[in-house]
């Protein structure tokens, strides 16, 4: 799926916005444990989009079965709607380093009306919301093994 200019400015505009997002606006998200993720991705219920920085994965590794595909990659709407696309009518989860990224994506997706995505809040490194992906146990791989086993369509 392409996205147009307008519509991708118009997404990426609104993130610094729901930086401040309410809690109401918070409780209306699909909110995930990384847990719950994982689980749903041994089960292939979801796809899981790693969305920090390339420094970032570097420093602790990708989730196993995520697919890193950075926020802060001038492409990130159109490789957002293309994961969505690849995801075959499963949900889109999406992980950061504490659930600020995640949480700013996801409100800006609900207020343009897209309802096939999950944010896992806690993240790779815990929030107030959980102890992260990395302090459950659950496994990492390299970022450089993550980025190798992006599909095709996803890569840069």
């Amino acid at each position: 799926m392409r996205i147009d200019r307008r519509h991708a400015m118009v997404l990426l505009a609104a993130f610094p916005t729901q930086m401040m997002a309410t809690s109401a606006l918070g409780q209306s998200r699909d909110i995930w444990t990384a847990t719950d993720a994982f689980d749903a991705l041994l089960q292939d219920r979801i796809r899981l989009l790693d969305i920090r920085s390339t420094e970032e994965w570097q420093e602790t590794g990708v989730g196993e079965m995520a697919w890193p595909v950075s926020l802060h990659d001038e492409r990130f709407p159109e490789r957002l709607f293309k994961a969505r696309d690849l995801a075959n009518g499963r949900p889109v989860a999406l992980i950061c380093a504490t659930g600020g990224r995640t949480g700013s994506v996801m409100s800006s997706l609900r207020k343009s009306g897209y309802k096939s995505f999950i944010d896992v809040s806690e993240g790779m490194l815990g929030s107030r919301v959980g102890p992260g992906w990395i302090k459950a146990g659950l496994p990492v791989v390299s970022a450089r093994d993550a980025i190798a086993g992006l599909p095709e369509a996803l890569k840069l």
